[in-house]
């Protein structure tokens, strides 16, 4: 598999766009946010589409909360996104629970597993 080419334009973008985001959730007011961190985002080649990736800490009734406030915010955040990067068009905002915490913790949970089956 071959990892899309960055140019140093869409990574700087990247990285604004990640900034703005992490910036603007912190300043939500919204009762069901709990604490969440953008820890990515992606964009496609023409930046018309913007993925962020965030993770919460909490119970699972926490995370399901915050991904419902989120989801309240995406207009709000998109708006902050249009008022502090500079660009032609503004990319459409999807948030998205980062998967990569829950899979290191799988790994982690298998290898501790088979540790415990080699003591027997």
């Amino acid at each position: 598999m071959t990892t899309p080419r960055q140019y140093p334009r869409s990574e700087r973008v990247r990285a604004q766009i990640k900034q703005v985001l992490a910036d603007e959730i912190e300043r939500l007011r919204d009762p069901g946010l709990g604490f969440a961190t953008i820890t990515d985002v992606t964009l496609t080649p023409d930046l018309r589409r913007a993925t962020a990736y965030y993770t919460v800490l909490g119970e699972d009734v926490e995370i399901a909360a915050t991904h419902d406030a989120l989801k309240r915010a995406t207009k709000h955040l998109r708006a902050a996104v249009a008022k502090q990067v500079r660009l032609r068009y503004v990319p459409e905002l999807e948030l998205v629970p980062d998967p990569v915490p829950e899979r290191a913790h799988r790994v982690d949970e298998l290898i501790a597993k088979l540790y415990r089956q080699d003591d027997r």
